[in-house]
């Protein structure tokens, strides 16, 4: 029996509390999966991946989760930024010495050509990096297929019964097509979203967790990023983070707005978020009351809004994304901005590269600035 999840160690009861939103879900409890966050440990009865697991509908009664709009303050995780440790310590000698700040950026990039080609063969020379409108200095720039940190999330609404297989052969290929060190976690949601499989890098069990659907409700979008947003930042090994969304339809449910949700992943430092609308058969102000939502959440964050003709193009779309993710630059930068200011900082990236034309950049828009003091810097660059 599937017992209900929360991203504290703690469950509150629905009827206790007003202001939550529910990520409550998947096999087992956030606070038991967490012994092993690196692979979902199955109990014995169940060490057999392909073997269905039993569970109840998806409009049982379940405790839910608080809301992560209880606190919108920025909070620790996988650092776009990072400090070093005290400004000022005592040497051997018995002298103090100032230690300045290093104030390092680690800038996740997609550059395409007027094609829509990724392009791969860039060089430092041909990057410029503006932070609030100051050129920033660049320490070095990688081209690498680093493994990612990633959400999958599907929307379980009732308008969605008749695209779930389509959409699950999707995003199964999506994973064929990723980093096979990739870990990954799979979310359905609909008024409420659920955690039906926990961080793992194996495809069938994630290919179970796609199948835990019974298509029904409303469609709570926005507390469903903000969730797992917090699970990306609590539990991912990655420094890397990404969220795929499948929806057809806008939000019509949640507890957060679509600002709330975005402030509450910037404030993360991530992830990146790719969007596939398929809001073709909506009526014109539903689906530009959907496109705009989808639009701003990945243009945000750095990621791309596809918004397919018929369901037979997602397929194509999410091999596109999977191609997107393992083609990309890590900008080093320094900040001419000490992250003891603290603040939200406009980021822009400029690539002239006369051989290629007119090239697009595809990154975050900026990120929140914090006076942590973290060795988080050190350890992303060691992944």
């Amino acid at each position: 029996m599937r017992l209900p999840t929360g991203m504290t160690l703690r469950t509150i009861r629905l009827t206790s509390i007003l202001l939550l939103f529910p990520f409550c879900c998947g096999p087992r409890s956030f606070s038991q999966a967490r012994s092993q966050p690196a692979q979902v440990q199955l109990p014995s009865a169940e060490q057999n991946p392909t073997r269905p697991e039993i569970q109840p509908p998806l409009n049982v009664d379940r405790d839910p989760i608080p809301s992560p709009d209880e606190n919108l303050t920025a909070q620790p995780g996988k650092p776009q930024a990072a400090t070093p440790g005290k400004p000022v310590e005592k040497g051997q000698n018995g002298m103090y010495i100032y230690r300045t700040n290093v104030d390092e950026v680690l800038l996740d990039c997609t550059v395409i050509n007027e094609k829509g080609e990724t392009v791969n063969d860039l060089t430092q020379k041909d990057f410029r990096v503006f932070e609030n409108g100051v050129p920033q200095t660049i320490n070095s720039i990688e081209h690498q297929d680093s493994p990612v940190s990633m959400g999958i999330l599907v929307d379980n609404s009732g308008s969605m019964r008749d695209k779930r297989a389509a959409v699950n052969g999707a995003a199964y290929k999506f994973l064929l097509d990723s980093n096979p060190a990739d870990e990954s976690f799979v979310v359905n949601f609909s008024d409420r979203a659920f955690l039906d499989q926990g961080f793992t890098t194996n495809l069938t069990a994630l290919d179970r967790g796609l199948s835990h659907f019974d298509s029904r409700g409303a469609t709570a979008l926005y507390d469903a990023v903000a969730a797992s947003a917090d699970e990306l930042s609590k539990y991912g090994k990655n420094r890397n983070e990404v969220l795929l969304i499948v929806t057809d339809g806008a939000d019509d449910a949640s507890h957060l707005t679509m600002q709330e949700a975005i402030r509450r992943v910037q404030n993360l430092g991530g992830p990146v978020v790719y969007s596939i609308g398929l809001i073709y058969e909506d009526s014109r102000q539903e689906a530009d009351k959907a496109r705009t939502a989808l639009q701003t959440l990945s243009d945000e964050t750095g990621g791309v809004a596809y918004f397919p003709r018929s369901l037979q193009d997602v397929g194509a779309i999410a091999a596109q994304v999977a191609s997107d993710i393992r083609h990309q630059y890590v900008i080093d930068y320094h900040s001419s901005n000490p992250f003891g200011n603290g603040g939200y900082r406009t980021v822009h990236v400029e690539v002239r590269a006369p051989r290629h034309g007119h090239l697009y950049v595809r990154t975050k828009r900026g990120y929140y600035a914090t006076p942590e003091t973290t060795q988080q810097l050190e350890q992303a660059k060691k992944q």
